[in-house]
């Protein structure tokens, strides 16, 4: 009786085993090998490159080493917009990049372009995570593109090589790289600048040549693209809180099983959260070594960013009519709730 019944225990606890390991053997059989080229516009020793790393890290863990992502840095498969067409055409599988750039494409993507929109980190990361950001993200793939996470570039600054800009009029005639992006054009024009939209891959140089004299970006960028090279000024604005974007070509998302997905979506996740952290801490470092570096840094007194605030309320206005009114109201409830503290 005892033999018969530590038989049966035997079949059952085998029984367990196989139904425990089904689920990894079947995780298994639906990961195939697989090449992704995954393109970023900033070097192997930005943040962006970093968190790249952690990305391709991520995939081959959660793969079992099958897939492998290649991560192709400092533009070279082409500055974001080709590398945006790329993944829409199939010819490339995976990028990061701005949000800015895609507008073009998507323009509900003109809300993260929205002038001081966010008051802080906290703020942009509960509404980019939430409902609104997924709302967003999902109208990629009206276009040919799947939106995994959004990464931070951080809070826009201003750097020139002409002087400090401490009120609105100090921006008047100054040439200055944008993005090309009619809402970075429109407000800068309307600030008083003459505002030229040039590809990040090009901006190095065009400083370097007094092509334009200033450009806008988070502390990280200038100090990992060397800016402070060729710009004398900094000052600190915090204009634009600038997100990027983890994208994938759906043509190529849609061939993938559904395990090989979630593969790329847990890596992405696992990649945003180093990323953010690594980015606000270099952000804080980085503002210290350009200081150290020889460029002069001011803050914009907070009376003089209400009035460029001010200023831009036509460009705001603007911009909820291109995204939609529900969206745009959707959105200043979210940051009205979060500032009351509900």
């Amino acid at each position: 009786m005892n033999l018969i019944r530590r038989t049966l225990l035997a079949v059952a606890a085998a029984a367990t085993c196989v139904a425990a390991f089904a689920p990894a053997i079947a995780q298994a059989q639906d990961i195939k090998p697989r090449i992704i080229r995954f393109g970023y516009g900033l070097n192997e020793q930005s943040n962006q490159g970093r968190a790249a790393k952690v990305f391709v890290d991520e995939v081959n863990k959660r793969s079992g080493g099958k897939m492998k992502v290649r991560a192709i840095g400092a533009a070279a498969l082409g500055p974001d917009t080709q590398m945006q067409q790329a993944l829409i055409g199939g010819a490339q599988e995976m990028m990061v990049g701005s949000t800015a750039t895609l507008v073009g494409i998507t323009k509900e993507m003109a809300l993260w372009d929205t002038p001081f929109l966010f008051n802080n980190v906290k703020e942009a990361d509960a509404v980019l995570d939430g409902p609104i950001g997924q709302k967003v993200m999902d109208k990629l793939q009206e276009k040919g593109l799947v939106g995994l996470v959004y990464w931070e570039n951080g809070f826009r600054n201003l750097t020139n090589s002409k002087r400090p800009v401490t009120k609105m009029e100090d921006l008047n005639g100054i040439k200055l790289r944008v993005m090309q992006n009619n809402v970075y054009l429109d407000s800068f024009k309307m600030l008083g600048a003459n505002a030229i939209p040039l590809p990040f891959s090009e901006l190095f140089s065009a400083l370097e040549t007094n092509t334009v004299d200033g450009q806008e970006n988070p502390f990280n960028t200038v100090l990992s693209s060397k800016f402070y090279e060729v710009q004398k000024y900094l000052s600190i604005t915090n204009h634009v809180y600038s997100p990027w974007i983890v994208t994938v070509s759906k043509k190529w998302w849609d061939g993938l099983s559904k395990d090989e997905q979630k593969v790329l979506r847990d890596a992405a996740v696992a990649s945003r959260d180093f990323e953010r952290k690594d980015t606000r801490e270099e952000a804080a470092k980085a503002l210290a070594d350009l200081k150290a570096k020889g460029m002069q840094i001011n803050e914009l007194p907070a009376a003089e960013a209400a009035r460029m605030r001010d200023k831009l309320t036509h460009v705001n206005a603007g911009i909820g009519t291109q995204v939609g009114m529900d969206l745009w109201n959707e959105t200043q409830a979210a940051l009205a709730k979060l500032r009351s503290g509900k």
